[in-house]
């Protein structure tokens, strides 16, 4: 059972209860993470999100007078990592040691989301076309300091061996999102709306609904069914987010009827869940080809005064 430490009490763990989102500081500000601690049968457990990947469970986790530690599972010969922190003034500020240095964080909660429907009426703006088969004039690499590694080839953008992921050069925050790709044999990709909630792209047709499948909602929520053509066909999917919320569909069957975006998923470009953000193409995973990605704004999203 995962306690609390020696001279601990219920008033020294409240505070750290519940939902971070947590974003590193100064050179390590692209770092992103996730965490939620619970009480359970007298104890403390945790689930965080470590940059990348899906959301697992703490190896240990403890407060001990005013101070929080957490330490991460290991993986192979890698051992976890030990993270601690204080809350203060509605912020979890934390360090943990990497193998080069000490990274500095802050945490702070997820926003309170107001009412949404995806399904609703919005008026919608001008369309937005991020792709059309032949430029990469509308994006920008996530990583400056590595080659772009896209090409336009047969009137779609494809990827070289380990490219750059997308960003799109423009920011939307309510909007309509619609692609048409097509993905290698057991390959994969992922859209991620506002940076930081993936779509995950894959190949995996004819396999059950699961939270990594091809439209998952990378980690968090599975597919109602799975609608993947084989690898190598067109593929075409939209998807409506307003809000927290989403509705998508892929090959003309809705996958996700208006369900709520848990939290932020691994490979987020940041945190800050209510401002704007890009279109982010993951390009580093394996072969793929986009010919269209068109991003229609929400002007006005039904049921809301904005």
């Amino acid at each position: 059972m995962l306690v609390a430490g020696a001279g601990s009490t219920y008033a020294d763990t409240r505070d750290f209860l519940g939902r971070w989102n947590i974003t590193g500081t100064g050179a390590d500000s692209t770092a992103v993470f996730w965490l939620e601690l619970s009480e359970a049968n007298g104890g403390l457990t945790g689930m965080f999100l470590n940059r990348g990947g899906s959301p697992v469970k703490l190896a240990a986790v403890a407060v001990k007078g005013n101070e929080l530690t957490f330490t991460t599972a290991g993986a192979g010969t890698t051992p976890g990592q030990s993270h601690r922190a204080t809350v203060s003034g509605g912020k979890l500020t934390g360090q943990v040691a990497t193998r080069d240095r000490t990274l500095s964080w802050v945490g702070v909660r997820p926003p309170t989301w107001p009412a949404a429907d995806a399904n609703a009426r919005h008026t919608f703006g001008t369309p937005v076309t991020l792709i059309d088969g032949t430029s990469l004039d509308a994006w920008t690499a996530q990583r400056p300091d590595r080659p772009l590694g896209w090409t336009a080839v047969d009137g779609a953008l494809t990827n070289g061996e380990k490219a750059n992921n997308l960003v799109s050069k423009q920011t939307f925050k309510d909007f309509r999102i619609q692609a048409e790709y097509k993905i290698a044999p057991n390959s994969n990709s992922g859209i991620y709306l506002r940076g930081r909630y993936e779509l995950q792209v894959l190949d995996d047709h004819g396999k059950p609904p699961e939270s990594h499948g091809h439209m998952a909602i990378y980690a968090w929520t599975a597919p109602r069914v799975n609608a993947t053509k084989p690898a190598d066909q067109w593929q075409v999917m939209e998807a409506t987010i307003v809000a927290n919320k989403v509705t998508v569909t892929l090959n003309g069957q809705r996958v996700h009827d208006n369900v709520t975006i848990e939290a932020i998923t691994g490979g987020a470009i940041d945190a800050n869940e209510t401002e704007p953000g890009p279109i982010v193409l993951q390009g580093d995973h394996g072969k793929v080809w986009y010919r269209t990605v068109v991003v229609t704004p929400i002007v006005k999203a039904a049921g809301t005064d904005e």
